[in-house]
């Protein structure tokens, strides 16, 4: 859990050890820095590895999905939803993932200055929020067969797409009311619920899943009322422990009209947030149909496919550290413990460069044999082979990323984050890409450098940014944000 308020009074204060006389005696002689470092470590390792847990489990109910439907038979069903969830994921998921994460800084924040009845009301207009914006993203959905026959699908594979597009309504709203419940939750260390919830919806979805597409013959169709199915049955399991549970007394979720007050300040976090983590995501999507005009479409395409997919993969390890990280500046900034938030981000900072290290030297290693787990195909499996060495940038820039987001959101600095991505991928990358792609015949591997290269300039700025902030500014502006609500709360209840 999070720092006491005897630890943040010692945090206030500098060099003030954090271990009793009688606990140096117990453990030995340990410095006070050595000793803030390992708790800072078990705080963050505590939230860090759950939350992978957490993000995998959601990320494969869409997969089990796809694979279910890959089993049916039918190539068009199968492109149909493939191209489906990457369309849902760009115009729908991926927004509202996006946007919650204003909740990391609101109700982290508010839990640290212990303004415990705020969290439950933040939440709650989050919940409300997202679920009016994905009154227009069902417009979208709805519209999907022609928005992809614009782009030269074809009418069979759109019309599938559709079907599933639709389909998958319900679960866009039951996300919109789970990604508020997982910031709830986060930003409180209440990881294990979360946990608990996630793989257990997981084991359920399979049998579900399989029954709905084969059992009862509703093919596509019943692989997308699955997935709204599972976030759903998240949904009630996190809202029963929310209700029942003690830990929860103080942060209970009620739907007031004063929740919809704070509706302004969640746009002000929401929309910067929202903007940050897409411009990073459709920079990425964008590979894939810039890819399709290169010359062999179809071996270029699977190369980059191959490339996301595994960076993908890897990315919800530094996206755990970065929840965490997130979770604890948050926290420590809404308790004014600057040099606490400091400690925090060196800890987080050495995790992310650490799993970059690791991951890298294992997918350098693996190189040759890599591909095979993706083709059989001896063309694919040499060029991904040639590609390991920009994937192990490619990781290195991620775990920094995820790190440094995490960072970002936990003090509230979406809106520099927005501008940062913008300019590193669209004004930076993209066109990287497009000069070593099809000017100097790079092809996919130019494509890949070209996005790396707004990466690595977005982690640059990111971390010039979090190296020159001023921490106890931020605690003084966080500190003043949540007096000023509390006190215009009250004069409305007068």
């Amino acid at each position: 859990m999070f720092c006491t308020e005897s630890s943040r009074k010692m945090g206030k204060e500098e060099g003030a050890p954090l271990l009793t006389k009688s606990e140096e005696e117990n453990h030995g002689v340990v410095t006070p820095l050595k000793s803030a470092f390992w708790l800072e470590f078990k705080k963050v390792g505590s939230m860090a590895a759950p939350m992978v847990a957490v993000t995998v489990s959601q990320y494969l109910l869409q997969v089990v999905s796809l694979m279910m439907v890959g089993h049916i038979g039918i190539l068009a069903s199968f492109s149909g939803v493939a191209i489906a969830t990457s369309f849902a994921e760009v115009t729908g998921f991926g927004v509202l993932l996006g946007m919650a994460g204003a909740l990391e800084t609101l109700c982290g924040q508010t839990y640290g200055a212990e303004d415990f009845r705020k969290i439950g009301n933040y939440t709650c207009c989050a919940i409300c929020t997202l679920t009016l914006v994905c009154v227009p993203i069902t417009l979208i959905w709805i519209f999907t067969d022609k928005i992809l026959l614009l782009f030269g699908q074809e009418p069979e594979i759109s019309h599938a797409a559709r079907e599933y597009c639709m389909c998958l309504i319900p679960a866009l709203y039951g996300y919109a009311v789970l990604q508020s419940l997982i910031r709830y939750f986060q930003t409180q260390s209440m990881i294990f619920p979360m946990v608990f919830s996630s793989i257990a919806v997981l084991c359920l979805h399979v049998p579900i899943c399989w029954g709905l597409v084969f059992k009862l013959g509703m093919g596509h169709v019943g692989a997308a009322f699955a997935i709204a199915i599972s976030y759903w049955l998240n949904v009630i399991g996190l809202g029963l422990y929310m209700n029942y549970s003690p830990a929860c007394e103080k942060t209970k979720i009620v739907f007031s009209s004063s929740a919809l007050l704070s509706i302004a300040e969640f746009f002000r976090f929401a929309i910067p947030s929202g903007l940050m983590f897409c411009f990073e995501w459709w920079s990425f999507e964008l590979l894939t149909l810039l890819a399709g005009l290169l010359p062999n479409p179809q071996l270029e395409t699977s190369i980059l496919s191959v490339c996301l997919n595994t960076t993908t993969l890897h990315y919800f390890i530094p996206y755990a550290i970065g929840a965490s990280a997130s979770t604890r500046v948050s926290n420590e900034l809404g308790a004014e413990s600057p040099k606490a938030a400091q400690g925090a981000i060196y800890i987080v900072v050495i995790l992310g460069v650490a799993e970059a290290v690791i991951v890298s030297m294992l997918f350098y290693c693996c190189r040759h044999i890599l591909g095979y787990a993706y083709s059989a195909d001896k063309e694919v499996v040499d060029y991904v082979a040639d590609m390991v060495p920009f994937l192990c940038v490619s990781v290195t820039a991620d775990s920094l990323i995820g790190v440094l987001s995490g960072i970002a959101r936990g003090g509230g600095f979406q809106k520099t984050g927005a501008y940062v991505n913008l300019g590193a991928y669209y004004l930076v990358g993209i066109p990287i890409a497009l000069v070593l792609g099809f000017v100097l015949h790079l092809n996919a591997k130019g494509l890949w450098i070209g996005v790396l290269t707004g990466s690595i300039l977005q982690a640059i700025i990111l971390a010039v940014v979090t190296v020159v902030t001023d921490w106890e500014k931020e605690a003084w502006k966080a500190r003043e944000r949540i007096l000023e609500k509390s006190i215009k709360a009250h004069d409305g209840l007068l």
